[in-house]
């Protein structure tokens, strides 16, 4: 008898922390396993953002492919900025691309259109993209935050942290082996850091244990074209540890 009300409170303690965890991630993004240990305990680990099985029926929802983490984050209001958005810009691309191009936020005619680097900025990526031998749909393209912030100003960090589990979430249905951080605000969140990215760039740093390569804004060599040449010597060393053959004459 005392055996069994053991068990039952081992039992009550595991579902008690189910439930905590399966609000966290409701709440916050980030996964959690349960693990059956060698003295047949059983413990719940601490979150990661590896969205690799599906359990429905224990109430938690399958994140295995970036469509239902879309569905998942469509009428997220977790900061303000989700009240003020014409449209949530998640992101797009090849859902397996070795390549991933991270920006910091969506601009005016990304939130008019619902898509990533729609603008001059972008019209000047996707040229940097083609001279690198590849297409836009064979990139993945996104930012930190999923909404414009008012006035194109700097993301805040209450915004950063409560966007960014959802790009981790993309990142692991991607698993890309490269990331590209276009600009010194996307550069700085993701390493955490307040090195200038003149210092940053040029070198492959780790993100979650992806190889991170920062580099110039398209919007920053739009004002400051002597700078293109710096962009294409980062974007051949990504095109070197991807083995992508440089293209002569197209830097």
């Amino acid at each position: 008898m005392e055996f069994n009300e053991e068990i039952r409170q081992e039992l009550a303690a595991i579902v008690e922390a189910l439930k905590s965890r399966v609000i966290h991630e409701r709440d916050y993004g980030g996964t959690y396993r349960v693990f059956s240990m060698s003295d047949g305990a059983t413990t719940v680990d601490q979150p990661v953002f590896e969205i690799d099985a599906k359990v429905d029926e224990a109430g938690i929802e399958d994140l295995t492919t970036l469509d239902t983490i879309h569905e998942k984050i469509a009428d997220c209001r977790k900061c303000g900025l989700g009240s003020m958005r014409t449209n949530l810009v998640f992101g797009e691309g090849n859902p397996h691309a070795d390549l991933v191009f991270v920006g910091e936020a969506p601009g005016e005619q990304e939130d008019r259109q619902g898509r990533p680097f729609v603008g001059r900025a972008g019209q000047l990526l996707t040229r940097i993209i083609e001279a690198m031998g590849l297409k836009r749909h064979d990139v993945y393209i996104c930012n930190i935050l999923k909404c414009r912030p008012p006035g194109n100003r700097n993301p805040k960090p209450a915004e950063i942290r409560a966007c960014e589990p959802f790009l981790l979430q993309q990142l692991d249905v991607i698993r890309p082996k490269v990331i590209c951080a276009l600009g010194t605000f996307a550069a700085k969140t993701l390493l955490d850091t307040d090195v200038p990215i003149s210092l940053l760039r040029g070198k492959f740093h780790a993100y979650h244990g992806i190889k991170l390569m920062p580099t110039y804004h398209p919007a920053y060599l739009l004002r400051n074209p002597g700078s293109k040449k710096q962009v294409w010597e980062d974007v051949q060393v990504i095109m070197k540890e991807l083995n992508i053959q440089v293209r002569p004459g197209e830097s």
